[in-house]
């Protein structure tokens, strides 16, 4: 095997940030105990932020971006893996505090690595990817309002930013588990698609744009938010008693202007999803769930692939809303 390999560095030199393609070789790393040829990586938000400008989430450079991949180990030092074993990792820090998967070759700490469920291939893994896995993580939450809670059963779901990598997993999971979904999204001309998910309704995000009231009328058992704002604090405010609220994102606004009135007269719960630092066991479950929840086949006629040069051109799309579906980064391309 070659130590030479393809990667995207980040660098900074006081107010200079560069983003560039470099040879690198394997000692580039200095931490972690595996060493993963690299097949796919994803594009997501973080992903977009950390290559515009470091996103106030890298603190040192040189740096490899990318917050998720799926590969074969190489090279192994654990017990828990093997040379040839297909593996998969989201989060964890890694793009942000560890070197990330915009490279052919990362070495990370078995710790962070999943075993690829022999039901997907390492292709679908990162069309799933760390967008996919969140949209697992916020329908397990609404879920838990029958399962766990024991409340009544879920029966209308609104997922907000439905045209985004989360979103629009979250509309063809939740539709998967039998719920009517409601997507909200500000591309009219994206109806068809969301429809193929399992959207049963869609609304304009104008509609949830306005100055919410404390309680408006009950109209949803979950919710699923990937933009934060004023659509989240209409979202809580139209939820019926014991409702469920996943938040995972702030495209729109990190800020929520909202009353205690949702939680403590209906009982809503606002539930944050955090796809980074959740625990293995947490993760693996995740994964053995999504062979039977995310239909591959559909999702790839919506998922564009391009290589490491292709990513640097069209990542500032996804900070402007204009990327619906996937974008699967391929490192053999």
């Amino acid at each position: 095997m070659s130590n030479k390999f393809k990667a995207i560095v980040l660098n900074q030199s006081g107010e200079k940030f560069s983003r560039e393609i470099k040879i690198l070789d394997k000692s580039f790393f200095k931490v972690g105990n595996v060493l993963v040829k690299v097949d796919y990586s994803g594009l997501n938000y973080k992903d977009a932020l950390i290559l515009k400008n470091g996103g106030k989430l890298v603190k040192e450079y040189p740096h490899i971006p990318g917050v998720d991949f799926s590969g074969k180990v190489i090279e192994s030092d654990s017990l828990d893996f093997k040379s040839g074993d297909d593996v998969v990792l989201t989060g964890c820090k890694v793009g942000e505090i560890y070197p990330g998967g915009y490279s052919q070759f990362v070495k990370v700490k078995s710790e962070l690595l999943i075993k690829k469920p022999k039901s997907i291939s390492n292709k679908n893994a990162m069309i799933l990817g760390t967008a996919g896995f969140t949209s697992l993580l916020c329908a397990f939450a609404i879920k838990a309002r029958e399962e766990l809670l024991l409340g009544e059963k879920v029966n209308d779901v609104l997922v907000t930013g439905a045209t985004g990598g989360v979103g629009c997993m979250s509309v063809m999971v939740l539709s998967k588990m039998g719920y009517k979904v409601t997507a909200v999204t500000g591309k009219k001309d994206k109806a068809d698609f969301l429809k193929k998910l399992g959207a049963s309704t869609i609304i304009d995000r104008k509609e949830l744009e306005v100055e919410s009231r404390p309680l408006d009328k009950g109209l949803w058992d979950g919710v699923v938010d990937t933009v934060g704002g004023k659509i989240l604090a209409n979202a809580i405010s139209h939820t019926k008693p014991n409702g469920i609220v996943a938040a995972c994102g702030l495209a729109a606004d990190y800020k929520l202007h909202t009353t205690v009135m949702p939680f403590i007269i209906r009982g809503v719960k606002l539930w944050g999803i955090d796809s980074v630092m959740i625990s293995k066991k947490r993760r693996e479950f995740i994964w053995s769930q999504v062979a039977n929840l995310i239909n591959f086949k559909l999702l790839e006629k919506y998922t564009k692939t391009v290589n490491l040069e292709e990513l640097l051109n069209i990542f500032p799309k996804i900070l402007k809303g204009e990327i619906a579906g996937r974008v699967l980064v391929d490192l053999n391309k």
